[in-house]
Parts: structure tokens; sequence; C-alpha cells
């Protein structure tokens, strides 16, 4: 695929200005994706273990991918010796190439912004990257994400710079912080999410413990 068409594939995605057109965005880009992402140099599946291991102990219980996409976080935490990795995401069509792939001992259709269907304190940490960015996941999917996360878990993810301020972000930090939901841990330097290309997209790290 040429240079246009992988920008195209990708402008697509953040252009969605709804949940069905960037379910249609993903699955029309899901076989290419890998493929066309690691051109770019997209780093965000994987460094994000490096969060997940400095924070969460192996074989403190489940972890959950929140916007899993095609797997390529999954099977990284395990070669770090994570088992029990649930994922998510809205798009079929990636999570039947994450079944593919391995990695993920459960994967679920589910939007963030919405309900989830797991119980309060499920899972031990939840972590996710690329989808607090534009066009997709927003700041109110915090709430579920702390909610299915236990006490003493951590929460973990980036944000894309162009939506931490103006998606409400740093006011649901602290709305979450002032009713006692969780408290900061950590926050990274910005840095790219794409090592070869797109050198204007920022992202940055955040860690919060629940209380």
């Amino acid at each position: 695929m040429t240079d246009e068409a992988d920008k195209t594939a990708l402008d697509m995605v953040y252009a969605a200005e709804t949940e069905t057109q960037l379910a249609a965005a993903y699955a029309g880009w899901a076989n290419g994706y890998d493929m066309e992402t690691a051109a770019l140099g997209y780093c965000l599946p994987f460094v994000i273990s490096a969060w997940v291991a400095r924070h969460v102990p192996k074989g403190e219980g489940p972890l959950l991918d929140a916007g899993c996409g095609t797997g390529l976080s999954g099977p990284y935490l395990g070669s770090l010796g994570y088992g029990e990795i649930e994922g998510l995401d809205l798009s079929e069509a990636m999570l039947e190439l994450a079944r593919a792939r391995g990695g993920y001992g459960a994967l679920t259709r589910a939007a963030l912004g919405g309900p989830l269907p797991w119980a309060d304190g499920h899972f031990a940490a939840v972590f996710s990257t690329g989808v607090f960015t534009a066009g997709h996941a927003p700041a109110s999917s915090l709430d579920e994400l702390t909610r299915i996360t236990r006490p003493g878990g951590f929460v973990i993810f980036t944000v894309r710079d162009v939506v931490l301020d103006t998606g409400g972000f740093r006011e649901k930090f602290a709305g979450l912080e002032a009713a006692g939901k969780w408290l900061p841990v950590e926050e990274s330097q910005p840095f790219r999410a794409f090592a070869v290309a797109e050198p204007y997209v920022m992202v940055q790290a955040f860690v919060f413990r629940v209380a």
C-alpha cells in the first residue's frame, strides 16, 4: 500500500465522529493495520509494557488491554511473565486478528465510553494505548475502567496531546481524585507515538492507583 493510502486509513480513523464510523474505519483497515502502522513506527502497544512492568507485580491477577486492537500488546506482556490477560475492542475485525495472534485468555467486543461487562474490582490492572486520541474514546471511559479495577490496582494509559486538555481528560483526572476513586502515581513526559513518521503525534502516559 502506498504512503498516501496509509495516511488516508489513519486519517479516516482520526476523523471518525461516531462509534459506527470508527468501527467501520477499523474494519476497513484491519487486514493492513499491523504492517502499515509498523512501517510508521507505531510503538505504543509495545512501550506500554514498560509501565505495566514498573507498577504491576506478576501474578497479581487478571489484566485488561482496553482497546487491544489486533492484539499486539498481549504476547509481549506474556513474554514478561504476565498471564491472565484479557482484551476488549470496538472492532470485531480487529478482535479476530487478536484471537489468531494469541496472548489473550478472553476477548470481548465492547465500546469504551459505555458500560463494561465486568464486576467491580475484577482486574488487578487495566492498560490502554492509542484509544484516547482524536475521534476515539472519551474521557468518561475512565469511570468504568476505574470501576472494574480493584482497590490498590492500577489504571495505565496514554493520551494524545491534542485531546488531553480539550477532551476533558485533565478535569476527569482531578474529578476521580477528588471523589476518592484513584490517586496519581506517574505522568510521563510527552513522547512520539510513531518512531518513524507522524512526528507531530505526541502522547503522554499516565498511571493511577485505584483507591
